[in-house]
């Protein structure tokens, strides 16, 4: 369901907003970089458990590790639109899995959160300006159900609980994981729903990318 406010109808503003939403996670996992561009604002920014900076570096850093067969997948639930004029913010329902091998063992990290994003209109068109994923829950399961790995609880323990195994598997895999990234409760997820309000509101900038 989109809304602008609860209890409204879909908008066409929503409506494209949440086509740029569905475009980002089709185009990016299917490696369509050329048409991925696209649904980014010129003052793009993307943060991740692995990744934060500008758009046109995530592109590339995104193609690059797709090609060496590094697969972050997304599957796209719920969607719920706030638009203000030229302004809007976006928050998706979502999964990331990404599969590796962990201590030897071939594992899915699958978490559950939702894409937190802030939106402008750039000649007409609606644009991602700023992605922020918010991490509420994860796991991590063998691919061979008849598998078993041992994970080191102090490790796992380092980040937090929404994120932690995606952490550990990435970690596994050579990526650098930020910590501190907002999750279900906190201090984190509350800064940026005030930055999100803040952006409809008129501010200079869409907040502080954490």
């Amino acid at each position: 369901m989109v809304s602008t406010q609860p209890g409204t109808v879909l908008t066409d503003d929503a409506a494209a907003v949440r086509a740029v939403i569905e475009n980002w996670a089709v185009w990016r996992d299917a490696g369509d970089w050329d048409r991925f561009a696209t649904v980014w604002h010129p003052d793009g920014y993307m943060a991740a458990t692995w990744f934060q900076g500008s758009a046109a570096d995530f592109i590339a850093v995104t193609q690059t590790g797709f090609e060496a067969g590094t697969r972050i997948l997304h599957f796209l639930g719920g969607t719920s639109v706030d638009v203000a004029g030229d302004r809007a913010i976006g928050q998706t329902k979502m999964t990331i899995s990404q599969r590796d091998t962990v201590h030897g063992v071939l594992v899915d990290a699958v978490c559950t959160g939702r894409f937190y994003d802030f939106f402008a209109r750039d000649a007409g068109q609606w644009k991602l300006v700023r992605r922020q994923p918010i991490y509420e829950k994860d796991r991590l399961d063998p691919v061979d159900p008849a598998a078993r790995v041992e994970l080191d609880a102090a490790r796992l323990a380092r980040y937090p609980e929404g994120y932690r195994h995606l952490a550990y598997l990435q970690r596994e895999a050579g990526f650098e994981v930020k910590d501190g990234l907002p999750g279900l409760t906190g201090e984190a997820v509350q800064r940026l729903y005030a930055e999100g309000a803040a952006w409809l509101a008129g501010a200079a900038s869409p907040g502080r990318p954490q």
